[in-house]
């Protein structure tokens, strides 16, 4: 029988720190060249809707399976089809908002765990969407912050961002009134936006800064200009392989000259201590998150797991031979 977990037990089962401990776990086995990783494809039809599809395998626990999601309309919907690699039996189906969210949020929690300075004790985030609420969240947990400033276009919905994180990570988030307003001084930046355009300006930043860039997953957007990567020391993405397909940021920055992506490094190889991260304060570290379905594989085990430890969900008869 396959499981079928919908959004709200996915919600009550997942938090931060399961997330956070399930993603560096499965960065930790990338970095050992023992996961299979597919990236993203995308299917776009004659009246702008897609269906995206990325997938993995996890020998190690004995798992495989993919995300996929449409976008049609301006309404997404997200799924992950979990396997058995040992039977190839349907475990459990997951709708997948809740949990695509959260994983997002824990990547650019553990590239803060190895990548930013370990006293950094303020962040801002440019971007108060969707996204941007796991995205702090998971900084919080890796951080101990003391002052964080977010900045987002619209001032009601940056207002009601700014009361609601406050109260959830136990740290005021001021609101900002520009992009540069919010950068200034700030140790750890991210950027969670869905921008067509540069939101950050590399002159904005410290020495020693740490960066999160979650948006630009098209080659033709961006939220960096060209001086923000110039200025890292360290690029990090989660798949160079995706991220040379779809890293907007870099694409663009890099242009013509590929051998650029010879210095960037899979996050996967820091973490198993196989690619150099930070060695001294100064430096200016960059993650560009994409989003790999290594990820929602390792949560979404996680969450079938507790699941079926805690009874929750409702069995489907897929394949069933009765």
């Amino acid at each position: 029988m396959t499981l079928l977990l919908n959004e709200s037990d996915v919600r009550a089962l997942l938090t931060m720190p399961l997330a956070l401990e399930a993603v560096e776990e499965s960065l930790l086995l990338q970095g050992k060249g023992e996961l299979s990783l597919h990236p993203r494809r995308r299917l776009r039809l004659p009246d702008n809707a897609f269906l995206h599809y990325m997938a993995a395998g996890d020998p190690v626990h004995g798992y495989m399976g993919m995300k996929l999601y449409t976008i049609a309309r301006g309404v997404a919907r997200f799924v992950v089809p979990l396997f058995r690699s040992t039977t190839g039996e349907m475990a459990a189906l997951i709708e997948a908002d809740a949990l695509g969210q959260i994983r997002t949020g824990a990547a650019s929690g553990v590239a803060t765990k190895y990548l930013a300075n370990s006293n950094a004790r303020s962040a801002c985030i440019i971007g108060t969407g969707y996204q941007a609420r796991t995205q702090l969240e998971a900084v919080a947990a890796v951080r101990r912050l003391v002052r964080v400033r977010a900045f987002g276009r619209d001032p009601e919905r940056r207002a009601q961002f700014c009361r609601e994180m406050s109260a959830r990570i136990g740290v005021e988030v001021e609101p900002a009134d520009s992009g540069e307003e919010a950068v200034r001084g700030a140790e750890i930046v991210t950027t969670a936006t869905s921008a067509l355009k540069i939101v950050l300006d590399g002159s904005w930043l410290s020495p020693g800064t740490h960066i999160n860039a979650i948006g630009a997953n098209f080659p033709q957007k961006r939220e960096l200009d060209d001086a923000a990567i110039g200025r890292a020391d360290v690029i990090a993405v989660d798949s160079v392989e995706q991220a040379k397909m779809e890293a907007g940021d870099l694409i663009q920055a890099f242009s013509e000259d590929a051998s650029r992506w010879g210095a960037v490094h899979e996050l996967s190889g820091i973490v198993a201590g196989k690619a150099p991260g930070r060695i001294n304060t100064s430096q200016i570290t960059l993650f560009k998150s994409i989003g790999i379905a290594t990820w929602d594989l390792a949560v979404a085990v996680r969450v079938y797991e507790l699941a079926v430890a805690r009874g929750m969900g409702q069995s489907i008869p897929l394949w069933d031979p009765r």
